[in-house]
């Protein structure tokens, strides 16, 4: 091509099998760089696209490059176009190099001619273009003759997608009897294809089912009513076919087709019906307050809350106050219950209208009146054999305790309810009367006194009456009876309790020595009095008078004052109580008067006056002497235990100890034989060994070794508060000499005893060697001369625990 300013666009044709290629040439100037032609392509590419043969002029290059369009799904290998130099002069000094998207792979060029060739056939849903970079190298400088240029390769659509629905499954609902053209849903689908492109993409929508009900909008999926007045208690669900084709839905495209479910959603257009005019129920007369008479139940079309409905009974008050209806929630049923007692005999049939009405009425498809209906409600009492009826649910009465046996309490009277109306038979409960107190006639229900009464043993009987028929069924009842029993002054008075009064030597008179009171078991209307006086006699007492303090209390008023014990101990002294009842009942107790020598404090503590004395002792300190006693005795019964217990242990020993106990405070020092063998040798102060002679009264000589000790005891507890000089001492030293001349059973007295006295103690206690509990004896000159013997000091050297008490 020439060269200059101007942009020449030219087509050719090259023949191929079966592909057309469109080619278009541009002359370029060298040196041009890569991002002028990527600026640019964006308007040339709209300009080729529109048929514009008018070009913006561009500056002249060396080299012609050409861009192609390749059409998709091609399975031929086959040249789709050619790039060429300006400087190419046909002797194939220029080598062209082909590099970027698909270069090698999907696209080839011939390096000496430049003939680009597609390798395999092509997707453009996959990928829609490819930019490649051309290049043209002088073979024999191995220099690029001009600077690197880029081009694309188009991949031409064909329909090759069929078209698809999007957000399946297709699920809606619209109100039944919705008008003609309500919007019911929009399906939408989708085509890969370019949309750009002739019709490969174009869709149109379409019904295969659900006509005439419903139609759908060919351009825009959108799925609308096209039936009038559709009523869902006829149908409640639809299923929509709809189609989508491509290519405008002609021939040679492709299609797909999708469901849409479609519910009628209830409105209130129905009202309640009853199926049955009349409903008929039967009840036993006996049967429980809220029972369930029988169940009715009106159709309603409609669901939800438009089906809610409430039942209600019309009929007389007295009729609809035996009965009730309530609704049930759930399955909106009407359920008759019993709200009143029924009585055979009184009434045999109920007749009642019953209404079932919508809660939610809906004036726009029905009106007020067919939203309810009624029906007849017919209930049948049925007869029961019941038990006998007591005319009153409890009866009362008042008998006083002085009625005679058989007198008349009352009457109680049973009838039978039924129509048959059987006689009666009476009888009182055993387990209510178990004293048999009162009888009962069977046949008229009398109740009489069997037994005599007394308030003061038992006020009130309640008594249970059973009332049985006589006929073959032998139903009963019962009913309670209380009866009081009523008081009467039939009981004297009494002292408070057992007074001791006395009087003091040297009292005074008109001096009060004792109060009175006294009770009475009688019940007190308001409240009892008591009146104290003396025994009517011809001459007044000289000695003592009662007081009468008019509060149901009197004081024994001395009336001399020469009262000693020398002259007489005791004086007695009747009392007469009277009650204020009517009759008035009155007793008479003598009391006897000590006279007593009495205290500073005027206690007499003297006989017959102790109790007196004692009872101002409070019961919190006669238990706390009672638990001291308790406690002593308990702590001597252990020690008697534990000694025992000791004394069996010292009796079982096979050496036989004599010895003698002194405290810590005296220096003591006993000897004691033993045969040989049985221990360790002690210190040498006896004679040679002297065999024992035998014991045949060894039982009677261990009880007064015990007596010994402990008067050795009780003579060394009084030591440690004296000197050696006192009394006691001395005669300690003289009962132990006279214990060893005495003594037969003892060994031979040819050794030497020694007592010290070492003081009563310091506050620094002793420095004796004879405290200490591991002493070592140093060796001594022997007073006798005799073999070793062991020697024991007690209780500073392993004395038993016995011997170290007192």
């Amino acid at each position: 091509m020439g060269a200059g300013d101007e942009m020449h666009l030219q087509t050719v044709k090259m023949t191929t099998p079966g592909i057309l290629a469109v080619m278009t040439v541009f002359s370029m100037i060298p040196g041009g760089l890569l991002s002028d032609i990527r600026d640019t392509w964006g308007l040339e590419g709209q300009q080729l696209a529109q048929g514009s043969t008018v070009l913006h002029h561009r500056q002249k290059r060396d080299w012609i490059w050409q861009q192609l369009i390749v059409r998709e799904e091609d399975p031929t290998s086959r040249i789709i176009g050619q790039v060429k130099s300006n400087s190419d002069r046909g002797d194939f000094t220029i080598q062209y190099v082909l590099s970027g998207e698909g270069a090698g792979d999907t696209f080839e060029i011939d390096e000496y001619s430049g003939e680009i060739r597609a390798l395999k056939k092509l997707d453009r849903e996959k990928k829609a273009f490819y930019v490649l970079q051309a290049q043209a190298i002088n073979r024999r400088t191995n220099e690029p003759e001009e600077p690197q240029s880029e081009f694309i390769i188009k991949v031409q659509d064909i329909n090759d997608n069929a078209p698809k629905f999007l957000n399946e499954p297709y699920l809606s609902s619209i109100p039944e009897m919705s008008p003609v053209g309500t919007t019911v849903a929009q399906v939408t689908a989708t085509d890969a294809d370019d949309p750009m492109f002739g019709n490969n993409a174009k869709l149109i929508y379409s019904i295969l089912q659900g006509e005439p009900y419903f139609s759908v909008q060919p351009k825009t999926g959108i799925i609308v009513t096209s039936w009038p007045n559709m009523d869902r208690e006829a149908r409640e669900e639809y299923l929509v076919v709809v189609q989508v084709k491509d290519m405008l839905g002609l021939s040679g495209g492709y299609s797909s087709s999708t469901t849409v479910t479609i519910s009628l959603t209830d409105i209130n257009d129905n009202g309640p019906t009853f199926q049955k005019p009349q409903y008929t129920f039967t009840l036993p007369e006996n049967a429980l307050i809220g029972t369930t008479v029988g169940r009715i139940m009106a159709d309603d079309g409609d669901v939800g809350i438009n089906a809610k409905m409430t039942y209600r009974l019309e009929d007389d008050l007295e009729e609809s106050s035996t009965f009730i209806i309530q609704t049930n929630p759930e399955t909106q049923e009407g359920v008759v219950l019993l709200a009143k007692p029924l009585d055979y005999e009184s009434k045999r049939r109920y007749v009642m209208m019953a209404e079932a009405a919508n809660d939610h009425p809906d004036t726009r498809f029905l009106t007020l009146d067919e939203f309810s209906d009624r029906t007849k409600v017919k209930i049948l009492v049925e007869d029961v054999d019941e038990p006998p009826v007591f005319f009153s649910a409890l009866y009362e009465w008042k008998v006083p305790e002085n009625a005679a046996v058989g007198t008349v309490v009352g009457t109680v009277s049973a009838r039978d309810t039924d129509a048959v109306n059987n006689p009666m038979r009476y009888s009182i409960n055993k387990k209510t009367d178990a004293t048999k107190a009162f009888k009962i006639d069977p046949n008229n229900g009398t109740i009489a006194i069997a037994r005599t009464l007394d308030r003061e043993t038992t006020d009130w009987y309640n008594l249970t009456i059973e009332a049985k028929e006589t006929a073959q069924s032998h139903l009963s009842s019962s009913v309670v009876v209380f009866i009081t029993v009523l008081d009467v002054n039939d009981n004297v008075p009494r002292l408070a309790r057992d007074y001791r009064p006395y009087i003091c030597e040297g009292t005074q008179a008109g001096e009060v020595i004792q109060s009175l009171s006294a009770v009475d078991p009688d019940e007190a209307v308001q409240e009892h009095h008591f009146y104290f006086s003396m025994v009517p006699e011809k001459r007044i007492n000289p000695n003592f008078t009662i007081r009468d303090n008019q509060d149901n209390t009197a004081g024994i008023v001395s009336r001399r004052s020469t009262f000693t014990r020398k002259d007489q101990t005791q004086y007695l002294l009747p009392v007469v109580v009277s009650d204020s009842g009517t009759p008035a009942l009155s007793t008479t107790t003598t009391l006897t008067i000590s006279v007593c020598s009495c205290l500073p404090a005027g206690h007499c503590p003297t006989g017959g006056v102790e109790a007196f004395a004692l009872s101002g002792v409070s019961m919190q300190t006669l238990i706390g002497i009672s638990v001291c006693l308790v406690t002593l005795s308990a702590l001597l019964v252990l020690m008697l235990v534990v000694r025992r217990h000791r004394r069996k242990n010292q009796e079982g020993t096979d050496t036989e100890v004599k010895e003698l106990e002194l405290p810590e405070s005296f220096s003591q020092k006993v000897l004691f034989y033993e045969e040989r063998g049985d221990r360790a040798a002690g210190l040498d102060f006896c004679q040679p060994t002297v065999p024992l002679r035998p014991h045949p009264r060894r039982r009677d000589r261990r009880l007064h070794k015990e007596e010994v000790r402990a008067s050795i005891r009780m003579s060394l507890r009084e030591s440690h508060l004296i000197g050696p000089e006192d009394e006691v001492f001395r005669q300690f030293i003289l009962d132990r000499l006279a214990e060893a001349d005495q003594d037969p059973y003892v060994p031979p007295f040819d050794c030497l005893r020694t007592y010290a006295y070492e003081g009563s103690g310091s506050p620094p206690g002793s420095l004796s060697s004879l405290d200490s509990i591991s002493l070592e004896f140093e060796p001594r000159i022997p007073v006798c001369n005799s073999k070793p013997q062991v020697v024991r000091l007690t209780p500073w050297y392993g004395g038993t625990e016995e011997d170290t008490i007192f």
